[in-house]
């Protein structure tokens, strides 16, 4: 858990005042925004764990039965769900192995290319990720502590971040 900063002091503006006193004024404001994104997504997964741990889940296992819930017939190649979810090839390995131990994926071999596999959602796995995603929804997502505008703002600001370090090519 994370330790609450004293009321009515921010860490990371005294952060940026103490970069602006050492004289490093041109970094402060990158130091700040990039402690920040930082910040905010620690706190976002601390509540995030400790809501997916009675469904024994991490993210990184929500995101794949989720993502397979939403593939068609519930099935995705290992590599598509890999690149879907930008995670390496030995991360998604070692996921669904997990989820397969847990019986909530199933694997099996590609019919079009015996090389690859097809992870398969199992109905435990999306009765599971159904009840996650309703308390994700109501106790995260729905409540993200910024007025819609903002929501929009940030996620406009982030995708441009994102895609200026090469993470999608944005649509022309």
């Amino acid at each position: 858990m994370s330790t609450p900063a004293l009321p009515g002091r921010d860490p990371i503006a005294e952060a940026r005042r103490q970069w602006c006193v050492h004289g490093w004024d041109d970094a402060a404001p990158g130091m700040a925004a990039v402690t920040s994104v930082m910040r905010a997504q620690q706190l976002l997964l601390t509540q995030i764990d400790a809501l997916l741990r009675p469904f024994e889940l991490t993210f990184a296992r929500f995101e794949l039965l989720r993502l397979l819930s939403f593939a068609s017939e519930q099935r995705m190649t290992m590599l598509r769900a890999g690149h879907r979810l930008q995670v390496h090839p030995t991360s998604l390995t070692s996921l669904a192995s997990r989820l397969k131990d847990d019986g909530l994926v199933e694997r099996v071999i590609n019919p079009d290319d015996r090389r690859s596999a097809i992870l398969v959602l199992l109905p435990a796995g999306l009765e599971l990720v159904e009840r996650a995603t309703k308390a994700l929804n109501e106790e995260v997502f729905e409540q993200v502590g910024l007025e819609p505008d903002d929501i929009t703002t940030l996620v406009e600001i982030l995708g441009r971040f994102r895609a200026n370090r090469g993470d999608f090519q944005p649509s022309r």
